[in-house]
């Protein structure tokens, strides 16, 4: 069951709801004063921040991919792109 946002437009009050997408409909139908905002509280995510380029890989796992590179020689000759971002 999904989680929305609500304020209520008298007082300004924001709070989470879980509530199916029915019950939501009824419950804002009821209640003309409230209304439904987004947060991004309720998001998810749908991938790796990583993989996406939108955050470094921290100090340790760039360590251990230099450990790799200094104990396995012939992988040298292969670029490395995990500094790159």
């Amino acid at each position: 069951m999904p989680t929305f946002s609500f304020r209520n437009n008298d007082t300004q009050e924001v709070w989470d709801k879980l509530m199916s997408n029915s019950k939501k409909e009824e419950f804002l139908a009821a209640n003309p004063h409230i209304k439904q905002i987004h947060t991004g509280s309720g998001f998810l995510g749908i991938g790796d921040p990583v993989r996406l380029g939108l955050k470094k890989p921290d100090a340790g796992f760039r360590d251990v991919l230099k450990n790799i590179t200094s104990h396995h020689p012939g992988s040298r000759n292969i670029k490395n792109t995990i500094n790159d971002f």
